[in-house]
């Protein structure tokens, strides 16, 4: 990774790209900075302090607990994806549309940014009423007050999300990918001082270095099986029959179709998380937390991650039903996503058309059946595979007490985007070797 790193800055263009990456990087954790009018900071912060935001907060980069003009980050955007993505199956225009190639894709984007927009707006006035009927808006609940937040809100997160464009178009890799992973690793150093000083400092000796290595080694552990999940793939050969092509034989030439483990990569986590901590985010605007011990805050620590596999007591540990939810969403989301990405219909008639065919099986129908069935495998493995590494640190959260905010989830996206961001320089580093080849 650093080797590809030094190279790239020996290349000019890329050189500017990731420069101009880094810039608009050091602009998402300014906005952090940049306070909401008309909030409270001392109300919210004693709110945000005696509560677990969780995942959420982490998607803000701590935005949401500082109440910056970012403090929606880009949530809007990732809940209005997955609200296309549901409505591109139920809807046939929007099918059809997403199966038009590079123009449906942008006709699809373009419908994504609008209902972003429109859910930040949703979200930003829940805010602004919520905080007012909690008396955390300087000068009270006013129409006033509830435009100005909910159209610093919603600039906020239009900002970050046109940002993020502008980091795919002239930096390296996505750019809602980056600016999510920038703002899950500013909450980390964070994260681990509140380790060291739970577990490490002031312990004996012997205690305090068991726990050290402990920590290092689930780390160490989750980081590799997330790069063998991002790695590992099923490679189907093809074969192509020899044709004749006015007086020359082509054809003949043997192939594969590469299937990733992971196949979703990290949406199916990004998805369960963002959708088992929605209703805990809008419980907070109205003043319904997880510590508490009503009906409905009992109900919301069940959608708590911070609430599973405390083994304390079955009056904690029952909330754990809610680590089942999360499986199953995961699994879900693994499933559906590749069922958007992948068409194994579509695959098998290309094959067709070009005279292909995988030894042993049928064209048509048959090489459908074997590459649904040979896809159902590695998706259920990838799911496991994601669910395991989302466990681990859930585990040792839940048994040993540990208060962090990052897990296996946050490890997912940060291995991930930095796999795939740095497949993308390598890309672009090979493309200008040919060029350059080329030209000599």
């Amino acid at each position: 990774m650093f080797k590809t790193l030094r190279n790239a800055f020996k290349v000019k263009d890329i050189r500017n790209k990731l420069m101009f990456t880094f810039l608009a990087l050091i602009i998402v954790r300014l906005g952090t900075l940049l306070p909401a009018p008309a909030i409270s900071r001392d109300v919210t912060e004693q709110w945000f302090n005696a509560e677990n935001l969780g995942f959420f907060n982490i998607l803000t980069g701590g935005s949401f607990s500082k109440m910056s003009i970012f403090a929606l980050s880009i949530s809007p955007y990732i809940s209005a994806s997955i609200i296309m993505q549901l409505l591109t199956i139920a809807i046939p225009k929007l099918e059809e549309m997403q199966k038009e190639g590079e123009d449906g894709r942008k006709k699809i984007n373009e419908l994504t940014r609008y209902m972003t927009v429109v859910l930040a707006v949703i979200e930003s006035g829940a805010m602004a009423i919520g905080f007012g009927s909690a008396g955390a808006l300087e000068g009270g609940l006013s129409f006033t007050n509830v435009v100005v937040i909910i159209a610093s809100f919603t600039a906020g997160t239009a900002f970050l999300m046109w940002l993020g464009e502008q980091i795919t178009q002239k930096g390296v890799g996505n750019g809602i990918s980056i600016i999510l992973l920038i703002n899950i690793v500013s909450t980390m150093p964070g994260d681990f001082v509140n380790l060291f000083y739970q577990f490490i400092y002031g312990k004996p000796v012997g205690m305090g270095i068991l726990a050290a290595v402990i920590i290092i080694a689930v780390i160490v552990v989750t980081i590799v099986l997330v790069i063998f999940l991002q790695d590992g793939e099923r490679k189907i050969p093809v074969q192509y029959t020899k044709k004749v092509q006015g007086r020359k034989m082509v054809g003949g030439q043997s192939s594969h179709i590469p299937l990733k483990v992971n196949t979703a990569g990290v949406i199916p986590v990004i998805f369960a998380s963002s959708l088992m901590n929605f209703p805990i985010l809008i419980g907070s605007f109205f003043g319904v937390y997880p510590a508490r011990a009503h009906f409905w805050p009992k109900v919301l620590k069940v959608l708590s991650q911070g609430d599973w596999l405390v083994f304390k007591s079955w009056g904690e540990f029952k909330y754990s039903i809610g680590l089942l939810i999360y499986i199953a969403l995961i699994i879900f989301f693994a499933y559906f996503y590749t069922s958007i990405t992948f068409n194994p219909i579509e695959v098998a008639n290309n094959m067709k058309k070009q005279g292909g065919f995988i030894p042993g099986i049928r064209p048509g129908k048959p090489t459908t059946d074997y590459l649904t069935k040979v896809l159902n495998n590695i998706i259920l493995i990838g799911a496991v595979g994601l669910i395991i590494v989302s466990v681990i640190p859930i585990i040792f959260s839940g048994a040993f007490g540990a208060r962090v905010n990052f897990g296996g989830t946050s490890i997912i996206i940060i291995v991930g985007v930095i796999i795939e961001t740095i497949k993308q320089i390598e890309s672009q580093m090979l493309v200008r070797h040919y060029k350059g080849f080329l030209n000599d």
